[in-house]
């Protein structure tokens, strides 16, 4: 069925286009009477305002864009991104604000969602994730005039506001932990090396080699999947002088990790010590509990989309947001090295 005009609501009611226009949107030069005919048959029609006919008009789309390009099977079974839209969804629900959400390959995808959504008017702002080196999709973004807030940092991000949590700090928490249990041979399952976290992770621990007095660092960079996260925990594993700890940048990875650990009978906490940075039920229901850098990630989803709906209310407003940096919660999972194999 063609999509119902104003014009074809006129010829129904019975009046002209431009009172039709008055009535749905709220504007006085019709009577009340009129207005209600007018609502309750583009209520029956199943008429939708045209989203170029809104930004002509300058109104808002009454929804954000989220564009991932992330490999979806990586996505399904993360815990993190499901808390972080759980955290968007609920405070832009709020002000009636919807989210649109497309999963992508890779950059140039992203950036040509980026152009068409903001040329059909469907978003009214966007949130980034995963910012990485030399990252395109600022620049892509700032040409378009496109309010949108970033996810991570610290850092800028050209025009574009931000919201992040201090990767290095917490990963040298971790670090720090580890090596007053004893550790010296300290390894890292790292996600997307391209990621401007990841890389902060891997220079945390290069750094503070000698700081520690740590003999033997590496840092294995992954996409975040369970697979690969076990593939690199058998490589560990298998090494000469083994690293008598790791550190898993997911929950999902680091469950990996325990399996395989199980699988090669190298025990958890005796034989290696495992910690996650993602603090998720799967860290609290395996046995033995994973030690986890932990934090409320619906309640970083919440601040990602307040400060959004700021920036959409005023585009020339730029926000720099730190939040929280994720706290060591620990558990079984971690232990002093076995006599002997420390150093």
């Amino acid at each position: 069925m063609a999509r119902p005009t104003i014009a074809d609501i006129a010829r129904r009611v019975g009046v002209s286009k431009g009172a039709v226009s008055f009535a749905l949107n709220g504007r006085p030069g019709v009577s009340e009477a009129t207005r209600a005919r007018i609502l309750q048959v583009a209520d029956e029609m199943n008429w939708r305002p045209h989203s170029a006919a809104r930004a002509l008009g300058g109104a808002r789309a009454g929804a954000v864009g989220l564009v991932l390009a992330r490999p979806a099977s990586t996505l399904g079974v993360e815990p993190f991104f499901a808390q972080l839209l759980s955290g968007l969804q609920a405070r832009l629900s709020a002000e009636s604000m919807a989210m649109n959400l497309l999963v992508v390959e890779d950059s140039a995808a992203e950036i040509e969602t980026y152009r068409e959504w903001t040329s059909a008017h469907r978003v009214d702002g966007f949130v980034l994730v995963d910012p990485t080196v030399r990252d395109p999709r600022f620049e892509a973004l700032e040409a378009l005039g496109a309010p949108a807030v970033v996810l991570g940092g610290p850092g800028r991000f050209g025009a574009l506001s931000s919201v992040w949590a201090d990767d290095r700090e917490a990963m040298l928490s971790v670090v720090d932990y580890l090596a007053a249990l004893g550790h010296r041979r300290v390894a890292h399952v790292a996600g997307l090396p391209g990621l401007r976290h990841t890389q902060r992770r891997i220079r945390a621990l290069r750094d503070s080699v000698r700081r520690l007095g740590l003999v033997d660092t590496v840092s294995l960079p992954t996409d975040f999947s369970d697979a690969e996260g076990a593939a690199a925990t058998r490589t560990l594993l298998s090494r000469p002088g083994r690293p008598t700890a790791i550190v898993y940048d997911s929950d999902v990875m680091a469950l990996a990790g325990l399996g395989v650990a199980g699988e090669m009978g190298v025990r958890v906490p005796g034989e290696v010590s495992i910690v996650s940075f993602d603090d998720s039920v799967l860290t609290r229901v395996t046995h033995p509990g994973i030690t986890s850098l932990s934090r409320d990630t619906i309640a970083l989803g919440g601040q990602v989309a307040e400060v959004l709906l700021q920036v959409i209310a005023d585009p020339a407003l730029r926000r720099d947001v730190k939040t929280a940096t994720p706290r060591l919660v620990v558990r079984e999972s971690t232990a002093p090295p076995a006599p002997g194999t420390a150093g």
